[in-house]
């Protein structure tokens, strides 16, 4: 179903940004409410079921946090994730400086944490029984860790020395995190510790002999704006600046030096791309210009190219459920992106049951009973 992707015609996505729109997120329950975020500060609800039961339909916005609303964001909306346990809660950053937690049946804040720089990133566990930590990426060289339970900002992570572009939670350990920053590196954390770092993640797996000096321990040559967990926590993909995407072993931190060739990524902040779940071989689907370049993450192959876009695209979120695509751009749009429906092969002819109108009437009821009795 993935390789058969394509533009689906019969279903819109009803178009409420006015500006490019930078962030998606399905929410994980039903995964059938979709939240999108626009660098004018906007945010839309939208649910993605067929309730008109037509083949052709529209995915309507069923409420959103508009321009004239008292809470809304001041400048561009960067993430919005949807809390993991149900949809009564969402949660957003901006370039304002802010992280809102949003009631979604009043659609007010319930709260907002403010940081001394631009908010890159954010992301809540999606398994964490034991700690409510949203992990925000900023400006600044530290990664913060919100408590909701408290409402304070009181944990911080120490160790990259530029921006943190990028944050993501283990999907298979709770208090596992794992950061991309400005400074070439990937860090993952255990937030129980006090130290913190458990590895710096080594793009040449420790060789002395292909590091220079300040890139030992580098995950790339350039800035890593870009990260995603596979689905089983296992391993981990990083982006960079330097168009390269690399494939580590979560568990021992080695690069697995799988080769996906040159992965263009021109983002100047963070780069938000998808893989699939449940699928063999599973895929990875990047944002690349007005294109999303879809690869197959253990192999490295470059399957297919997705057009339809007529500008940059900023986010790929996937639907597993029906092994659907969502994307965002700067020309404002969502596409839905649905596997193309196969035409059902014809049964053998011989194997063909004779046309109705064939069968001698006198023995209709007899072939029914004898099926019967059989």
């Amino acid at each position: 179903r993935v390789l058969s992707l394509e533009l689906n015609k019969d279903r819109d996505v009803e178009r409420i940004h006015g500006s490019g729109i930078n962030t998606l997120d399905i929410e994980p329950v039903e995964g059938r409410y979709m939240l999108s975020g626009g660098s004018d500060g906007v945010i839309v609800l939208y649910d993605l079921e067929n309730l008109s039961r037509n083949p052709n339909y529209t995915c309507k916005a069923l409420c959103s946090v508009g321009r004239s609303h008292p809470d809304v964001h001041r400048f561009s909306v960067e993430t919005v994730q949807w809390y993991p346990h149900d949809t009564g809660m969402f949660t957003s950053s901006s370039f304002d400086k802010t992280l809102k937690i949003w009631d979604t049946n009043t659609l007010q804040s319930a709260d907002v944490f403010h940081f001394e720089g631009t908010v890159y990133s954010h992301h809540m566990s999606p398994v964490a029984t034991k700690h409510c930590l949203i992990a925000v990426g900023t400006k600044s060289p530290k990664v913060q860790l919100c408590d909701l339970k408290s409402g304070s900002c009181s944990h911080i992570l120490q160790g990259h020395r530029q921006e943190v572009l990028a944050v993501c939670w283990s999907p298979r350990h709770e208090y596992i995190l794992a950061t991309a920053s400005a400074d070439s590196r990937v860090k993952l954390w255990d937030v129980r510790r006090a130290t913190g770092c458990l590895t710096t993640l080594d793009q040449h797996n420790g060789e002395k002999s292909k590091a220079s000096s300040e890139a030992a321990n580098t995950a790339h040559n350039g800035r890593v704006n870009g990260l995603c967990y596979m689905n089983d926590g296992l391993h981990l993909l990083t982006i960079g600046t330097d168009d390269r995407m690399r494939l580590w072993n979560s568990s021992t931190g080695e690069n697995t030096l799988v080769n996906y060739g040159k992965v263009c990524n021109e983002s100047r902040k963070g780069l938000k791309f998808a893989v699939s779940c449940g699928c063999n071989p599973e895929f990875a689907f990047v944002p690349c210009g007005s294109t999303i370049a879809v690869y197959t993450i253990f192999t490295g192959e470059l399957v297919t190219v997705l057009k339809g876009h007529y500008s940059t695209v900023y986010c790929c979120v996937f639907q597993p459920d029906f092994q659907e695509l969502y994307s965002s751009s700067k020309d404002c749009n969502i596409l839905a992106w649905i596997p193309a429906l196969r035409e059902p092969v014809p049964d053998d002819i011989s194997e063909k049951p004779l046309p109705q109108q064939h069968l001698n009437p006198a023995y209709e009821d007899a072939w029914s009973s004898s099926d019967g009795e059989g």
